[in-house]
């Protein structure tokens, strides 16, 4: 921890020290010099103020012994036991990681009659599931389930804490990294190991214009989040040998001010995420009523509708049908891009589908370096083309299968 000190027996001018900071961090208090919470630590003041009335001072750090941290730990995202995707992606990176510094692979699995649901997680290739079945955890509460895994951590020390980017990972990875005075690194796009156990973590910073390398060599464990359809799922293993191991914790520590009266259950729908194919409408689109023709093609593809940030703004298309930085990862089967240049953010949100179609006039958008087909060409001549031709195979095939 760094500080800056000031000396002031050897303070002769307020004015002169006042008047070196930018900022307007220092201050007269009680006729004594302090600095405010305004300090940004240039250390302009030490370099360039009064010689001696200010010092810099950077504290010893005590060096953690990463030895003691083992472990790779995905925490299980689930509804009433359902376990989210999520999970399985996080399991296919910990057991890529793990076998490099030869760890094992952890799951913490907090819920209420849960503990026969953890067959598929070993079926993953996981060593071990730590279980927290109570009737505490019924409904998510964050104050048990954030005790439940805080006890996890200090029982088992694992050195990296991987957390899906959900609603509720977003809600718990951030309490648990400040209990244990750690750091968290949320959305990232690539992570991997060093042989020291320090963990790369890589994600888009400034409005996805750099990528910033992130880690933490001095504090665990490592907490990390990542949003759905960032990894893939591994290959279920032969023959698991994983265990199962129940945990308890003390009622008293699992007290809530949250009480929950009653949940309404969400109507299920395929979310973005989870579709096969997506047809992705941008700025392109001259006026609102020319949506009908994006939604045609979508009609005749069985597809959902996607959209860029400029469409998502104007309120032409939900906000949560948007792809990019700011909005949903997917990894469809088929996307087709109608009229999008190619923006980083929105290309990082859908660069790991499995096929690209892009219809673009500029043939040199950015959109066609990632794209498989580059279709050039204006929007509207090609998009009515494309619904003409689809409806005319689909047709064919329909009398085909008649006769």
């Amino acid at each position: 921890m760094a500080k800056i000190v000031i000396n002031q027996e050897r303070v002769k001018d307020f004015n002169e020290a006042i008047d070196i900071c930018p900022f307007g961090a220092i201050e007269v208090i009680n006729n004594k010099l302090e600095i405010n919470s305004g300090c940004k630590m240039c250390k302009l003041c030490v370099k360039k103020g009064p010689e001696g009335v200010f010092e810099f001072i950077e504290e010893a750090r005590k060096e953690i012994n990463k030895d003691e941290w083992k472990g790779i730990t995905v925490y299980v995202d689930h509804h009433e036991g359902d376990i989210h995707p999520i999970t399985y992606e996080l399991i296919g990176k910990a057991r890529e990681m793990a076998s490099k510094i030869d760890h094992p692979v952890y799951c913490v699995f907090v819920g209420k009659d849960i503990k026969d649901k953890c067959d598929k997680l070993l079926s993953y290739g996981v060593d071990e599931v730590f279980v927290y079945d109570d009737i505490e955890f019924e409904n998510f509460r964050i104050e048990p389930y954030t005790k439940a895994v805080e006890n996890f951590i200090e029982n088992v020390k694992p050195t990296i804490m991987l957390v899906g980017g959900t609603t509720l990972g977003r809600s718990l990875a951030p309490r648990l990294a400040a209990r244990f005075k750690t750091g968290l690194t949320a959305d990232c796009t690539i992570l991997d190991i060093q042989e020291n156990t320090d963990l790369d973590q890589i994600r888009p910073a400034f409005g996805g214009n750099i990528m910033a390398h992130i880690y933490t060599p001095n504090n665990r464990p490592q907490f990390a989040t990542v949003r759905y359809k960032i990894f893939s799922a591994p290959e279920e293993v032969e023959n698991a040998t994983g265990k199962v191991t129940l945990c308890s914790i003390k009622k008293e520590e699992l007290y809530s001010k949250i009480k929950v009266l009653s949940t309404k259950p969400k109507t299920k729908e395929v979310g973005l995420e989870d579709a096969e194919v997506i047809v992705v409408a941008s700025r392109a689109v001259k006026k609102q009523e020319d949506m009908d023709m994006i939604y045609k093609l979508a009609d005749v593809l069985g597809a959902q509708v996607a959209g860029t940030r400029p469409l998502i703004e104007s309120g032409w298309i939900d906000p949560r049908k948007q792809i990019g930085l700011s909005g949903r990862t997917v990894k469809p089967k088929l996307v087709i891009n109608c009229g999008v240049s190619g923006a980083v953010q929105f290309v990082a949100g859908m660069q790991g589908s499995d096929y690209i179609v892009s219809i673009n006039k500029d043939e040199k958008a950015p959109i066609f370096d990632v794209s498989h087909l580059a279709l050039i060409g204006d929007i509207y001549d090609i998009v009515p083309k494309l619904i003409e031709k689809i409806e005319k195979k689909q047709l064919e095939f329909a009398l085909t299968v008649e006769e």
